[in-house]
């Protein structure tokens, strides 16, 4: 079941964004009276699931589920269809029509792409509004548990104040800041210092293969007691938050693990809480430092609130408000992916390592269906596009622009010769690439 809801997200956000594009080529075409000759979901490599011909053009879908496209009638594109090009030029064609009007054409697939996801954002800040954890309310730090992280200088209770110089404002920024970041200034025990992160940073966590990184620390709750466990018999039931060990506060469930290990193979009392109550358990530690409990990984906001670890807090927007908000998530998110962009094109870095196909977009969709997640993911997918279709390479629309900006300034238009070779060595590029990246996905999937 969790693979059907993750694929049904996989599909209809992947399906919605490759339309969307193609309509924004296909709109400015057809406004200029180009002939659109097909409109595909999905590539029609020998034949097609399923097609209908309205008026001139060829709607369908293909059977190849790795982009879609729009055949332009005079374009050189993904089709190599050099026989139409050899023909003399006619009014309806690409071709024949104004540098402008192409190259609007062009853009119009990007347009509509970061268009979509400004929409997206502000209908999001409205229907959902924003909660988010200041960087001010984590009073006792983070959890730090990468070991590439730790020698690196950053420890569990560090307080990450900022990166580079730019303050953090919310929890939700350390992260990503953290990683394509340089200097870290840090608060350890009431002192300020600032962590010089390596420049393979990103590549060692890679090759680590570690899933944690910096966390928020959380309460040891238990949540099963299993009938195996060695603790069966203590009284500790589902539920109960492990608070101190042997006398010793143990607020976090970071420092309940460190006292497991400096107690290995022994009995320590435990003081639980209990429905707002305290109460003392006798529990046996194992020798492997285990108390044979399963307890909470990952605990909500709501419940974190309750609890009293950490004040969230909630911002609702009005219509008119929402506009400003979804343009600044718009623009943080498109400078976030550029620099994810810039990092993977910078070999010493390493980021090129965790470069991913389909399977990984695929699992950035959670096994549960929630329609804020899909829209914010889609979001984000939608600005990745645009992104990566404006890069300056052959085949790509980036690669059109800059040919048309070329022609727009000199006033000379590159051969057809030379722009169909252009779009094999474009093609042969993007091959490469999308081989890579889902080799990646491969390869992580066998050995990691």
């Amino acid at each position: 079941m969790e693979f059907v809801i993750k694929i049904s997200q996989f599909l209809l956000s992947l399906s919605l964004l490759i339309i969307l594009h193609e309509l924004g080529h296909f709109i400015p075409a057809k406004a200029f009276k180009t002939r659109v000759e097909k409109f595909y979901l999905f590539f029609d490599v020998k034949f097609s699931l399923l097609k209908k011909k309205i008026g001139e053009t060829e709607y369908g879908i293909g059977w190849l589920p790795l982009g879609g496209y729009v055949k332009i009638s005079g374009m050189i594109d993904e089709s190599m269809d050099t026989e139409q090009m050899s023909q003399e030029p006619q009014p309806w064609e690409f071709r024949s029509k104004p540098a402008w009007q192409r190259l609007i054409i062009m853009l119009g697939g990007v347009t509509v792409n970061f268009l979509l996801a400004i929409l997206i954002y502000i209908g999001m800040s409205y229907f959902y509004g924003d909660m988010f954890l200041p960087n001010t309310n984590i009073k006792d730090g983070l959890l730090i548990e990468s070991s590439v992280a730790n020698n690196a200088g950053l420890l569990t209770g560090d307080k990450i104040l900022s990166v580079d110089g730019e303050t953090i404002e919310t929890y939700s920024e350390i992260s990503e800041k953290v990683l394509f970041g340089k200097d870290v200034t840090i608060e350890r025990d009431g002192v300020k210092s600032v962590v010089h992160l390596p420049e393979d940073f990103l590549a060692q966590l890679i090759d680590s293969k570690e899933k944690s990184f910096i966390s928020l620390r959380e309460p040891f709750v238990i949540v099963q007691v299993a009938d195996t466990s060695h603790n069966k018999a203590s009284g500790i039931k589902e539920g109960d938050i492990i608070v101190k060990v042997n006398g010793n506060e143990t607020r976090y469930a970071d420092q309940v693990k460190g006292y497991l290990d400096q107690f290995k193979g022994q009995q320590v009392t435990a003081t639980i809480l209990r429905d707002q109550s305290e109460m003392e358990l006798p529990l046996k530690i194992s020798e492997e430092g285990k108390l044979g409990l399963v307890y909470a990984g990952r605990s909500t906001p709501e419940t974190l609130e309750a609890l009293g670890y950490y004040n969230y807090e909630t911002k609702k927007y009005g219509l008119l408000e929402s506009v400003p908000v979804g343009v600044t998530k718009f623009k943080q998110r498109i400078v976030s992916y550029w620099d994810q962009l810039s990092a993977i094109f910078t070999p010493s870095t390493g980021a090129y390592k965790g470069v991913g196909g389909f399977k990984a977009i695929y699992d950035i969709f959670p096994s549960f269906w929630s329609w804020q997640v899909f829209w914010g993911i889609t979001a984000f997918l939608s600005i990745m596009l645009g992104v990566l279709n404006l890069l300056p390479i052959p085949a790509l629309d980036g690669g059109h622009v800059m040919f048309l900006l070329y022609e727009i300034v000199s006033g000379r238009k590159p051969g057809d010769k030379f722009l169909e070779y252009a779009q094999m060595v474009g093609f042969f590029i993007l091959i490469a690439l999308v081989l890579f990246a889902n080799g990646n996905d491969i390869f992580k999937a066998i050995f990691n």
